[in-house]
């Protein structure tokens, strides 16, 4: 079998195995009653913290393993706006509404309740999480809160300069309005360099800036706008997919867009719009800066949070169990989790679904069985004709170097990749909206 076949075989495998998720999980359910050791509460209380797409598919998964539990997610948002796939939107190949899902469906359809409310703080001794909404009180409580910006390596917390580089400079990674002013940015963009930055460490998506850069790319050439898309990468070379996007870079977009790796801003000065470098003075007429990532303030309020040895705040969570450190009854899922992952849409679905088994597991008392969740990632390259390269991982752990690591299966020919013909993100992420909020 050769790669690309490896490939599409994977992706059809996956999305077979999303949406044939209840069956699998209703025959799980029933193998656990027979052998629970004890019998447990009648109604257990399970809490999830965060509607984004791990909490979203722990909500719906949970219910399938312990159909007459009581199941909450508290989430803050009105509804549900998806990151992943919003880098087409940015470029109109798909309109808002395909992005934008509702919270009380998906709760409606999947027999859980959804609480729109804020976390703000925890009483784990007496199973409480506290909330803007009112006390919950829970017998599992499941963080899905995600990642947050550290724009630390730069303001050295100064508040008014990570204020101007969020707002007026965002970096769109956080679903919302951000997405809203870039994309009025990309449309109001007459000419110059528009720089994108792409951070070290594992942030959300690794494809996404490089796949943002060259659909930015193929409008200013489509557009006949004299600019160039600048990406001042901190990473030595392309994170993910190097083959594809390189060649999409130099043999697409040549004199459109230059690549920059191994580069650290040192300063920039927003009057005279010039980023000062290790190596270099870069003029810009516009950006959109993504930083570093980290673990949510909320975690690290409570007590749930470690410092790495390169000064970033991750969740203290048990990698096989994946419950937080100290507590029997308190889990961890999605991006916020310390683990190799990709933080990325497909990874947290996955992840989410596994972790609602293994509190089923936890709750008829069973010993937690750790899976990998799996990666499925496709990027766009150009736009008219529609180029994609693609990928599909899933993780194991090496003993002797007490890590993770991956196994790719990766399309990256952006010539003949038949996946990306039969426009495999869409495809994709239509069938993982209708897992989470339809089906």
């Amino acid at each position: 079998m050769n790669r690309r076949e490896l490939l599409k075989n994977s992706v059809k495998m996956m999305l077979l195995a999303s949406t044939a998720g209840s069956a699998i999980a209703a025959e799980k359910i029933v193998e656990v009653k027979k052998t629970k050791i004890t019998k447990p509460s009648k109604h257990p209380r399970i809490v999830v913290v965060g509607g984004g797409w791990s909490g979203l598919s722990f909500a719906k998964h949970i219910k399938e393993h312990i159909p007459h539990a009581e199941v909450t997610l508290v989430e803050k948002r009105y509804e549900f706006v998806s990151c992943p796939a919003s880098n087409a939107w940015l470029f109109d190949l798909v309109p808002m509404d395909f992005l934008v899902h509702s919270y009380i469906e998906a709760a409606n359809n999947f027999g859980y309740t959804y609480f729109q409310a804020t976390a703000t703080d925890l009483n784990a001794h007496e199973n409480i999480l506290k909330t803007t909404e009112g006390d919950l009180h829970y017998d599992y409580l499941v963080f899905a809160t995600g990642i947050e910006y550290d724009y630390y390596n730069w303001s050295k917390g100064d508040e008014a300069f990570e204020h101007k580089l969020s707002r007026e400079y965002p970096a769109a990674f956080i679903p919302g309005s951000e997405h809203l002013t870039l994309k009025k940015k990309i449309q109001n963009f007459k000419g110059g360099n528009f720089v994108i930055t792409v951070p070290d460490g594992n942030y959300r998506c690794l494809s996404a800036p490089y796949e943002r850069a060259c659909l930015l790319a193929d409008h200013l050439k489509k557009n006949k706008i004299k600019g160039k898309v600048l990406i001042l990468d901190a990473n030595n070379q392309v994170t993910i997919k190097e083959e594809g996007f390189m060649s999409a870079f130099n043999e697409i977009y040549k004199g459109y867009l230059e690549y920059m790796p191994e580069t650290e801003i040192e300063s920039i000065d927003f009057d005279k719009k010039i980023i000062t470098t290790g190596f270099d003075n870069i003029v810009f007429e516009d950006m959109s800066f993504y930083p570093n990532v980290r673990a949510t303030k909320l975690l690290e309020k409570l007590g749930l949070t470690i410092q790495t040895a390169y000064n970033r705040i991750e969740a203290n969570l048990n990698v096989f169990t994946n419950k937080f450190k100290g507590y029997d009854n308190i889990f961890g899922c999605g991006d916020l989790r310390p683990m190799g992952f990709s933080k990325s849409g497909n990874t947290a679905y996955t992840e989410g679904q596994n972790v609602a088994r293994m509190v089923a597991e936890d709750y008829y008392k069973k010993s937690i069985k750790w899976e990998s969740p799996i990666t499925f990632c496709d990027s766009f390259v150009s736009m008219y004709p529609d180029r994609e390269i693609s990928l599909v991982s899933t993780y194991k752990y090496d003993k002797s170097g007490h890590t993770f690591f991956n196994g790719s299966a990766t399309d990256e020919d952006w010539k003949h990749n038949t996946l990306g013909k039969s426009h495999a993100q869409f495809n994709w992420a239509q069938s993982m909206y209708n897992n989470m909020f339809y089906v």
